[in-house]
């Protein structure tokens, strides 16, 4: 009885810290963002001014399109973290064939956190707020019907500039982040050079592949995503990253 709460009391350190790990990272992460330029933590309850036509048209009763529509940041934020951590769900019970009790809650938590940071609040600020700023018209482009999109040179020329960066951002940002929280969720360590170099070592050993990949499967998801009207561009986004991340989770998920 004695060896056994001496056991417990020993691990009970080890997982207090990866529990104060964990929070040591969101609030740092929460931190970081009043710093992004255009970025502000009223974003999360912001509410988008309502058209005249929806204004008449409001009836007083709750909608999902008028939520998503009015509190776009929150509804990125909410969808991208519960997305992520379904999709390896997905990909840990249906494609690995595991069950509830062999589900690897750790692993879950990486696409978790980063779900939240960086496909939720980072993506939705560069994607949304800098774009906008840097590629004039968007809101005019997006809110066109399809047949006068196809006719908008100027618009079209702007959604494939849209495009060319944000696979850059994939394949340079986005990939060897998700490598450097993977190692960071799995590290024993509190040092954070060991998650970077860990991290940027799986990005550099795998980045031939993952390249191709982003590049066929963002390439033509993109030149939709950025069509949309802005309020729909990232929910549009997470239904192509849904089938994204079950495939990053099954490939790269696992703690190797």
């Amino acid at each position: 009885m004695e060896a056994m709460k001496t056991t417990s009391l020993r691990a009970l350190p080890a997982r207090t810290g990866r529990k104060s790990k964990t929070l040591g990272i969101l609030l740092l992460a929460i931190f970081s963002w009043s710093w992004l330029p255009g970025f502000q933590c009223s974003d999360f309850t912001a509410k988008r001014p309502a058209t005249a036509e929806e204004a008449a048209g409001d009836s007083g009763e709750w909608s999902y399109m008028a939520f998503a529509k009015e509190f776009p940041f929150a509804n990125n934020l909410l969808i991208a973290t519960l997305k992520t951590s379904a999709a390896d769900l997905v990909a840990q019970c249906v494609i690995s064939r595991k069950s509830l009790r062999e589900i690897d809650w750790k692993r879950n938590l990486v696409f978790c956190m980063f779900g939240a940071l960086y496909l939720g609040a980072f993506q939705y600020w560069y994607q949304v707020n800098i774009f906008k700023q840097i590629f004039t018209g968007v809101d005019r482009f997006t809110s066109q019907p399809w047949s006068e999109k196809l006719q908008d040179l100027p618009g079209l020329k702007t959604l494939g500039a849209q495009t060319a960066l944000d696979l850059g951002m994939l394949t340079c940002v986005y990939l060897p982040t998700f490598f450097v929280f993977k190692a960071c969720v799995f590290s024993d360590t509190w040092d954070a050079t060991a998650w970077a170099k860990n991290g940027i070592g799986a990005y550099v050993k795998n980045w031939q592949k993952d390249f191709y990949d982003v590049f066929r499967v963002w390439g033509p998801a993109d030149l939709i995503c950025f069509s949309v009207p802005l309020w729909a561009r990232l929910p549009t986004r997470h239904v192509v990253s849904f089938v994204w991340t079950a495939y990053l989770s099954f490939a790269k998920g696992a703690q190797k």
